[in-house]
């Protein structure tokens, strides 16, 4: 009967000597517990991506062969499992028994055999009959729940064996990963389950032990056809948005950040979830209007400031602009006056003095970070101003798109501690920058207005991220929003057509986004997902 440690930890890439101790404090604390073996992620003693640094820095062997020592000589009368970089800079498991390192990947714990398998959740495609130890680094994404314990559940009955999955937790280069390392008997059931997005120990006894629940709805498979049904995925995309932010934040030694607040939905989730992770304490918000700002949009803001309770600043930016304009117009009216009455460049002006604005904040304050608050549907058309709304150190929805954080703002709003932090006005409106106004219709210019409609463009991301459609079929494809709407043929073409002009135009954005937090199961960002700029 074994006494087996399932250690979820959260490390840090490349500080070995941080991991190190914290492996080393769990190994006393196993034995302690008089445990047979205890079992780390993949990668637990580096973290993961490790990227490019150990072949830059050939130092990092050095420390970590130094650590794999001290480790060894910690798991005196235990079996330790732990995931290390190998020479090849690929993943290797350390089986350390009673302070020998063994090399096959295959170990006796208290009489019963385990093979040692790694990586994602379809690591094991042979059948065994030795019960599975597999140790991985499985990042959080929509879906994914139900795939993994579909996969490791049919594993462990078809084989009728025991399957002990012990997975990586916290925030690491724009993945989040879950946790919720697991067992799963000789039948296909679950015994026992750790914390999700959270360190857990977790002792199991004879392959059995608590078991955590899981975000409410995560286990369920995602549709196969667009419906904006996202209610199984928000406690889960709440959570991992949360973790995130907190790892990136501790992990880079930032604890302060600073967001502009526009009244709108981007920036008002963003601030929501700064809240959540940092605290308000820690969350400076800055309305910067200009002389078309909208008086709602400045009263959503300050609505939902004072809601949050966190720090908010009103500061006008319309002196600041106006100076802008008159002294480009000294250059235009010599060289592209006309070009300069019919472009972009005034609306950009108005982002680019708010990033200014935000980074001088600070640069004022140490350990403050300014966030970028675009969204995924944004990025694909290019929808966002570079060193604008797309500047700062990070992005936390890039991979959210915006009918999934209309979705979002009412989980928040039902489901916080404080409800209805965020004002019903900011759901109901048509979502917009407020950088364009329409003389004739006597307001702001709204986002729908420049592109199409947000249901019908996160629809055409839907079908292109599963299935890989392009133009002829998603022309071919009868969309949601098509039916419930009932536009014209000729309408979804223009509106297509628009969307690849847009697109094709957008990819260079996509590498000046900042880091943030891939939560889907395709992305565009760029640590996983790379597209040629030309």
């Amino acid at each position: 009967m074994a006494k087996i440690i399932l250690a979820q930890i959260d490390s840090t890439i490349g500080r070995l000597e941080a991991n190190k101790e914290k492996i080393i404090t769990l190994i006393d604390e196993a034995k302690n517990d008089n445990a047979d073996a205890i079992i780390f992620p993949q990668y637990s003693l580096t973290s993961t991506p490790c990227g490019d640094i150990f072949k830059r820095h050939n130092c990092l062997f050095n420390i970590q062969s130094n650590a794999i020592e001290e480790i060894k000589q910690a798991a005196k009368g235990i079996t330790v499992i732990l995931g290390v970089v190998g020479e090849d800079y690929l993943s290797k498991i350390m089986i350390i028994n009673n302070q020998t390192i063994l090399s096959a990947d295959e170990v006796v714990i208290a009489g019963e055999t385990y093979k040692v398998i790694s990586g994602e959740y379809d690591a094991l495609n042979s059948s065994t009959d030795a019960n599975i130890i597999h140790v991985s680094s499985s990042s959080s994404r929509c879906g994914k729940e139900f795939l993994k314990d579909e996969f490791i559940s049919s594993a462990a009955k078809n084989n009728a064996i025991n399957y002990i999955y012990v997975n990586s937790v916290g925030y690491s280069d724009n993945r989040v990963y879950d946790g919720a390392s697991r067992i799963y008997d000789k039948n296909g059931n679950l015994t026992a389950r750790a914390k999700s997005f959270e360190e857990d120990y977790l002792i199991t006894d004879n392959f059995g032990g608590r078991i955590e629940p899981i975000p409410a709805g995560a286990h369920c498979k995602v549709s196969e056809s667009f419906d904006m049904n996202y209610e199984n995925d928000l406690d889960r995309l709440y959570k991992e948005l949360i973790c995130g932010i907190k790892g990136y934040f501790s992990k880079n030694g930032f604890t302060k950040a600073v967001l502009g607040l526009s009244g709108g939905l981007d920036s008002t989730i963003c601030a929501v979830l700064l809240v959540d992770a940092l605290g308000k304490d820690n969350v400076v918000g800055i309305s910067m209007p200009t002389r078309i700002s909208s008086q709602g949009s400045k009263d959503d803001a300050k609505e939902l400031a004072n809601n949050l309770g966190i720090t908010y600043i009103e500061s006008p930016i319309a002196n600041e602009v106006e100076v802008f304009k008159s002294e480009l117009n000294k250059v235009f009216e010599k060289v592209c006056a006309d070009k300069y009455n019919a472009s972009t460049t005034f609306e950009n002006i108005q982002a680019r003095t708010r990033a200014t604005l935000l980074w001088s904040i600070s640069n004022e304050y140490r350990g403050m970070l300014p966030i970028a608050t675009s969204d995924k549907s944004e990025g694909y058309i290019g929808y966002a101003t570079t060193n604008g709304d797309m500047s700062g150190g990070f992005a936390p929805i890039s991979d959210v798109t915006k009918t999934k954080l209309f979705a979002l703002g009412d989980y928040l709003n039902k489901n916080r501690a404080e409800k209805n932090a965020i004002p019903q006005n900011v759901l109901e409106k048509p979502p917009g920058a407020e950088l364009k106004f329409d003389k004739e219709k006597g307001r702001t210019v709204t986002a729908e207005e420049d592109n199409m409609p947000y249901p019908f463009l996160d629809e055409a991301v839907f079908y292109i991220e599963k299935f890989g459609y392009g133009y002829d079929e998603l022309m071919a494809q009868k969309f949601f929003y098509e039916t419930n709407h009932n536009i014209s043929l000729s309408q979804k073409e223009e509106w297509l057509k628009k969307f690849y002009n847009k697109h094709e135009k957008a990819v260079f954005k996509w590498h000046l986004m900042p880091p943030g937090i891939i939560t889907e199961f395709s992305t565009i960002n760029q640590s996983e997902y790379y597209h040629p700029i030309v």
